[in-house]
């Protein structure tokens, strides 16, 4: 399916890996500098938090806790949103010599895709951070999630493509092709339904109406 995509700004910083839209803004964290930066709508910073991440490639937010996939020490970990620092640390599932790249919220349990395993994996925050499930992704370089509405999508950024999921078992059952010269999409969210992306190459900022 095509869909009319947007370049509306550049990030922050060299290398943004990962999105979570808020109605404050845009979290977007860098897999270079390891900063998480607010930024509005149209690109303005509004504040930049230091993190401990290690090249971190996801980031979502519930209220005063933001969530980061640090990917090279493959953990997630749960940062105070004001100060940036480090409030607990989780093993990422399906880790090898990296770990998690998209993390999305829903329903209190912990959404994540994770490319040495290839797969997406829910996990229960209540619990110890136990895995409540699981199936393949699209491809072997998952990256962003997001839902919209009771859906879930992910990017594959190998296949320069956005897959709509069916959560029992990951088959596919929408796909946006993302041809170039558009930049690549890495980190994603979605939020009033538009889908936003990052590029991590080029730090190119992208929207498009779902």
């Amino acid at each position: 399916m095509a869909r009319q995509i947007e370049t509306v700004f550049d990030a922050p910083g060299p290398h943004p890996n990962g999105m979570q839209a808020t109605a404050e803004g845009l979290w977007i964290l860098d897999q270079s500098t390891n900063e998480a930066s607010l930024v509005s709508w149209s690109g303005e910073k509004i504040r930049t938090l230091e993190t401990s991440s290690d090249r971190g490639s996801g980031i979502t937010c519930d209220g005063s806790i933001l969530w980061l996939a640090s990917t090279y020490s493959c953990e997630i970990l749960k940062v105070d949103a004001a100060t940036g620092k480090t409030i607990e640390s989780y093993p990422t599932p399906g880790a090898d010599k990296t770990g998690a790249h998209g993390l999305e919220l829903r329903n209190g349990n912990l959404w994540m895709s994770v490319p040495p395993a290839a797969m997406i994996y829910e996990v229960n925050l209540e619990t110890g951070f136990e895995v409540v499930r699981s199936f393949p992704a699209p491809g072997p370089r998952p990256h962003g999630i997001g839902w919209y509405k009771d859906d879930l999508w992910c990017v594959e950024t190998g296949h320069r493509a956005i897959y709509r999921l069916d959560l029992e078992d990951g088959s596919v059952m929408e796909k946006i092709e993302v041809p170039e010269p558009i930049p690549e999409p890495h980190g994603m969210t979605i939020w009033n339904s538009v889908l936003w992306y990052c590029d991590a190459v080029t730090r190119t900022i992208c929207r498009m109406e779902m």
